[in-house]
């Protein structure tokens, strides 16, 4: 699932990471040796975050989705906050306002997506969350050009709505689709603010402490949905797995990655999270695709390439 860093671009995996949160960009000449290098960080990241998910999917029995939420969270913000090791002093009311809002939208991204996937297929629910940022991208650019990228990721989503068999959305629980749908728009939110608060906590502080704030948010519904199963050795060490998976690996490979990376090559490969989402859901949890799926995944890929493609050259332009 979607999990951005606010250090120093967000992780958006997003087709909005050009539009809505300029990270740290290099010249097309320092990008191009070792190219392969960030591009392998990059997706190595995306392949940890939707194996993770799928992690997550598995010990959903045992804990719930509200119990999965809350092992991530809580286990991401120890790591974190002990690599980070944040100051508290010295900021503003405005900064800790930036700070909370954005925790309180990773907890709510989180929430919901896991509510979703506790519903329907992995590649599914991806394939309907990235909608939430290229709506973003759209409406931030302004462009008619981006008209026709949504048209076609509209056309994936009827794609998907109106087959009825081989895990469509057409079969799928709607209230799946819904959580899906909202945690995309949770993303959409999850990259302003993470942009912002990037630009008032240094390094990764503000993704440390916004990571402790959801994580204080998501303990009483983990708590109340799990009980004691969240202490369980073996349910606690699948979470820390999903954390480190969905959270504190894929943050680190981004962070590299986009030292060398230009942001726009960045927001494309994670156009790809869909793809991998369907691929990890296909080789743990055996949720398989229809032909129809598959094209209906890759039309929403194909626009949010098509976004980030045409929003880039309006920057060279």
């Amino acid at each position: 699932m979607p999990a951005p860093s606010s250090a120093p671009s967000s992780s958006a995996k997003s087709t909005a990471a050009t539009a809505a949160a300029p990270g740290p960009t290099t010249s097309a000449a320092a990008a191009k040796p070792g190219r392969f290098g960030p591009v392998a960080l990059v997706v190595s990241a995306g392949l940890s975050v939707q194996f993770g998910a799928a992690l997550a999917v598995m010990i959903m029995p045992r804990a719930g989705a509200a119990g999965v939420v809350t092992l991530r969270l809580a286990a991401a913000a120890v790591v974190l906050l002990l690599v980070c090791r944040p100051k508290v002093r010295g900021y503003s009311r405005s900064d800790w306002t930036t700070v909370v809002v954005f925790g309180i939208t990773m907890a709510a991204m989180n929430g919901l997506f896991y509510q979703a996937v506790d519903r329907i297929p992995l590649g599914p629910a991806v394939t309907l969350e990235v909608l939430g940022p290229l709506v973003l991208s759209v409406v931030v650019s302004r462009r008619l050009v981006n008209l026709l990228w949504a048209g076609l990721a509209l056309a994936g989503i009827v794609l998907l709505s109106g087959h009825g068999g081989g895990g469509g959305f057409g079969s799928l629980d709607l209230a799946g689709a819904a959580f899906a749908l909202g945690a995309g728009a949770m993303w959409a939110a999850y990259i302003v603010f993470s942009a912002r608060t990037g630009r008032r906590f240094p390094q990764a502080d503000g993704l440390a402490l916004a990571m402790a704030v959801a994580a204080v948010l998501s303990l009483p519904l983990g708590i109340i949905e799990a009980g004691p199963a969240l202490l369980v050795p073996s349910t606690l060490a699948l979470g820390v797995g999903v954390a480190l998976m969905s959270s504190v690996l894929p943050y680190t490979l981004e962070l590299l990655a986009l030292r060398r990376l230009p942001a726009p090559t960045f927001a494309i490969l994670m156009s790809l999270e869909p793809a991998i989402a369907a691929t990890a859901g296909f080789l743990v949890l055996d949720q398989a695709l229809s032909t129809t799926d598959a094209l209906a995944i890759a039309l929403v890929i194909a626009a949010s390439m098509g976004a980030v493609r045409s929003q880039t050259k309006r920057r060279r332009a």
